[in-house]
């Protein structure tokens, strides 16, 4: 009515007004009524905004490549992008009076365009295929130093690229290179598996071998060791069998020796006896035997002079018509016999 409008800005938009040509206010999120008639508004968007894009771009064989990704930015210099584009509201306040905030994100879009285009040229296919954060990070560093972006006054808060893919065709080659790769690392996965299990399986009959051998080795050592001790048992066993021999020889010797001593001595005692009865026989030649024959019976007993007796009478036999003995006489004589008989058996059993 009569012109006045009231207008409202979200806190993401920075919001001036102009009159006259001069600023008369701004900020983000400013609500205030104006007189539209005289007044330009001009609304400045600060929030991030994304950026998508898709490119065909070539690589550095000559090999085809679609790179999808996005960038995401911001206005810092809300004075400076509205300086450089238009971004005045309508007189109402509902909407833009021309095509420059829409373009805004066109031209940001442009320079990364160009910068990832550089980034893919300067890569083979393969590389570039594997190097979309490298990529990535190049393009946001690149697109920051530009002196566009920041006539702007924009902030690149970054740069992301989603995909690098090659052309369907070469896509299929290169999976079936892959996958005969991956087939063939596949194969060399088996038979290095296999020449391990071979390995293995050798290294275990090496340590089988070598534990056999091992055995064999203590089992001959363990008999050389008792053969050893069966040697030195039998050179202990001769040695004793030596000395026992020797000391057998030295007793024989011994038993020898006093043997012929104790012959000796035999001999020199019946040399001695022979001389002392040759002696004693040579002294009775000259003596009476009457005397040789009381000496005789000096230490006879009674028993023994009757015998003496009966014998002087069986030498006169002839002259004897008849001798009478009586039974006392006979019993005595028997049993000092006996008594004789009885003491000439302990003395033996004494000697």
């Amino acid at each position: 009515m009569f012109g006045i409008q009231f207008i409202k800005a979200q806190p993401t938009v920075h919001l001036m007004q102009f009159k006259g040509g001069k600023l008369l206010r701004e900020g983000a999120g400013e609500s205030f009524f104006y007189y539209a008639p005289t007044t330009t508004l001009v609304a400045v968007p600060v929030a991030s905004q994304d950026r998508p894009f898709i490119l065909q771009l070539v690589t550095a064989d000559f090999q085809t490549v679609t790179v999808q990704g996005q960038v995401t930015y911001r206005i810092s210099d809300p004075r400076r992008t509205s300086a450089m584009m238009d971004f005045s509201l309508n007189k109402d306040g509902r909407g833009y009076v021309s095509e420059d905030p829409k373009r805004l994100g066109d031209r940001v879009a442009m320079q990364v365009e160009v910068i990832v285009q550089q980034a893919v040229q300067s890569l083979e296919l393969k590389q570039a295929l594997r190097s979309s954060a490298l990529i990535a990070r190049a393009a946001q560093k690149e697109l920051g130093n530009q002196p566009e972006i920041a006539a702007l006054g924009l902030e690149i808060l970054g740069v992301s690229v989603m995909a690098v893919k090659p052309t369907p065709d070469i896509a299929r080659a290169l999976e079936a290179e892959a996958r005969e790769s991956n087939l063939q690392a596949a194969d060399d996965a088996v038979y290095a598996r296999r020449m391990s299990a071979v390995e293995k399986e050798r290294s275990i009959r090496q340590n089988e071998l070598d534990t056999d051998i091992a055995v064999e080795q203590k089992k001959r050592q363990i008999r050389e060791t008792q053969m050893e001790a069966k040697a030195a048992m039998l050179r202990k066993e001769n040695t004793l069998r030596t000395e026992q021999m020797a000391a057998d020889v030295a007793l024989e010797d011994q038993r020898k020796a006093f043997v012929d001593g104790q012959a000796q001595n035999q001999r020199t005692s019946a040399d001695a006896e022979a001389y002392r009865v040759s002696a004693v026989m040579r002294a009775l030649e000259a003596a009476d035997p009457r005397v040789v024959q009381a000496l005789t019976a000096a230490g006879m007993q009674p028993g023994q002079l009757i015998a003496q007796a009966f014998g002087g009478i069986a030498e006169r036999a002839e002259r004897i018509g008849q001798l009478n003995l009586s039974p006392d006489l006979l019993q005595s004589l028997m049993g000092s016999s006996t008594q004789d008989e009885r003491g000439k058996a302990h003395r033996e059993r004494k000697e």
